[in-house]
């Protein structure tokens, strides 16, 4: 292991999956803003978590249903200006330049 490259301040947090409730005691640098009472009756620095290995398919062998129609107009949006009609016009100079 390298020499100072490491962090130092690694200290005890609560992570909490929120898609589910499920929360583990483990270690890391990462800041919080929030802190919550343990089991053991200490108070430890919160991170909260989209997902965990409780919530993640891969691991529980469950398939989620996953928004593509949004993920579709969220690509639309942002593609726009590269639409058809923009590609039938830059088509159209090249034949009028031949």
């Amino acid at each position: 292991m390298k020499e100072g490259i490491h962090p130092d301040n690694y200290r005890f947090v609560v992570f909490k999956d929120m898609s589910n409730e499920y929360a583990f005691l483990g270690k890391s640098t990462a800041n919080a803003k929030e802190t919550i009472e343990w089991e053991d009756g200490n108070e430890y620095p919160l991170i909260k978590l989209e997902i965990s290995s409780q919530s993640h398919p891969f691991f529980t062998g469950k398939m989620n249903l996953v928004d593509t129609a949004g993920r579709i107009d969220k690509f639309r949006n942002k593609y726009a200006k590269f639409s058809k009609k923009d590609a039938a016009a830059d088509n159209n100079e090249e034949a009028a330049g031949e």
